[in-house]
Order: C-alpha cells, then sequence, then structure tokens
C-alpha cells in the first residue's frame, strides 16, 4: 500500500477529490494549508506528490477527525533502526478512546518518514498524550545493535496538524 500526499488550496484540492471519487482520498486542512492524502495500490493521479511506502497500519483513515502528522526526518543508514523501534512496539494505541487509524510511511523521494494518527477529535489525541500507554509506547524497548557511529536522524522532526470533515454538497 502507498500515500501519496499533495498541498493546494482547499478549493482546488476538493476538486481533483471529486474528480475522482472512486479513489481513497482524504482532503484535511490546517491554519495553513490543505493537504490531500491518497491511499492506494496504484499509482497516484497527483502529478508532483510526496510518496510513501505503508510499512505499518492499523485501523482505517476516515473522512472526518483529527489528524497529527510526526514527520521524522532519518538517515539512510539509520532507517533500519527507526524501523526496528517501531516494530517493536506494543499497539497500545489501538485501544485508546478516539483512536482511529495508525500508517508509518517510509519516504520513497526523500528522508522524512510520517508517523500518521487519526483521532475522532482534537481532546482524544490530547487525553492519550497524557496516558499511561502513551509513557509505555514511548519507552524504548530491546535495541538491535547498533554502530553508535551512526546518526539515526538528519534533522529535527515535526509535527503537522490537519482536521478532515464533511461538507454537506
Amino acid at each position: 500500500m502507498n500515500i501519496y500526499m499533495t498541498t493546494g488550496t482547499y478549493d482546488f484540492l476538493k476538486i481533483i477529490k471529486q474528480k475522482h471519487g472512486s479513489e481513497k482520498m482524504f482532503l484535511m486542512q490546517s491554519s495553513e494549508k490543505a493537504l490531500l492524502l491518497h491511499e492506494t495500490e496504484r499509482k497516484t493521479v497527483f502529478s508532483s506528490p510526496r510518496k510513501f511506502e505503508v510499512i505499518q497500519s492499523s485501523g482505517n483513515i476516515n473522512e472526518e477527525g483529527y489528524v497529527v502528522m510526526n514527520n521524522i526526518p532519518v538517515t539512510e543508514e539509520g532507517r533500519p533502526i527507526f524501523e526496528h523501534r517501531f516494530k517493536n512496539r506494543a499497539g497500545l494505541i489501538d485501544k485508546e478512546p478516539g483512536f482511529l487509524a495508525f500508517r508509518l510511511l517510509r519516504p520513497l523521494n526523500s528522508d522524512t518518514y510520517v508517523v500518521f494518527t487519526q483521532w475522532d477529535k482534537q481532546s482524544s489525541f490530547s487525553n492519550w498524550q497524557s496516558s499511561q500507554s502513551f509513557q509505555q509506547a514511548h519507552q524504548k524497548g530491546p535495541e538491535p545493535k547498533v554502530d553508535m557511529t551512526k546518526k539515526i536522524f538528519s534533522g529535527d522532526s515535526y509535527t503537522s496538524h490537519y482536521y478532515l470533515t464533511t461538507e454537506k454538497e
């Protein structure tokens, strides 16, 4: 499964989504921008998207909700270590009230992984952040043998927040 993302004005992205109504596309917006996400096994209709391979997932992305994307730049040699850490996490997030979907996205045309989570509302995400399962999920587990001279991260991570809403046409 792949995920493609493109940004633009809300109205422009809405037209693309409507034109390709049979595709799994999700239109979301933040205070700064709009983003259209395309989840598919095939090629995307976007002309120059950010491209990702889904390497871990749970739940289904919904047309409504609150999305948090942790964007984490990872060096080429750090990729196996980074992916190992995620694959060995306990999936406690799946049981959290308000949790809808999770995707770990490996970049295909950059160095920035995306940890995508979707919640029914912002308060559900905030409640999870202050929960014990959040603390457990973020504890370091057993690490693979790592050459400590290798640098895992290639830059600072950042978080993007979006809302998905279904408009009445």
